[in-house]
């Protein structure tokens, strides 16, 4: 089960392997912040508080808008998250602003 917050809802729906966080946030109407869809923005950024392990690595648009402190801290952009494997997964949308 993925549970997401956003700025004022908190949905959870079943994991759709393949996907994004932002996707699974769109299909559960999510008020995640986005912009662009690409890892530019970091609107979608998002706190991952449980099943970090579910999603898959970070790829290069995570590592260079997020960067290596942010990623340990269970940072992720939402757009480019994608999970991996079914689990309990609870992520919370953290934008800069």
């Amino acid at each position: 089960m993925i549970t997401l917050t956003g700025r004022t809802r908190t949905k959870s729906l079943e994991p759709m392997i393949g996907q994004s966080l932002l996707a699974h946030a769109l299909k559960a109407e999510v008020d995640f912040g986005f912009n662009c869809s690409r890892g530019t923005c970091a609107r979608c950024r998002c706190r991952v508080e449980e099943g970090m392990e579910l999603l898959a690595e970070p790829n290069d648009a995570e590592w260079d808008r997020l960067g290596p402190e942010e990623l340990e801290e269970g940072y992720r952009l939402g757009c480019q998250a994608i999970v991996a494997k079914e689990g309990i997964l609870k992520a919370v949308n953290r934008t800069y602003f």
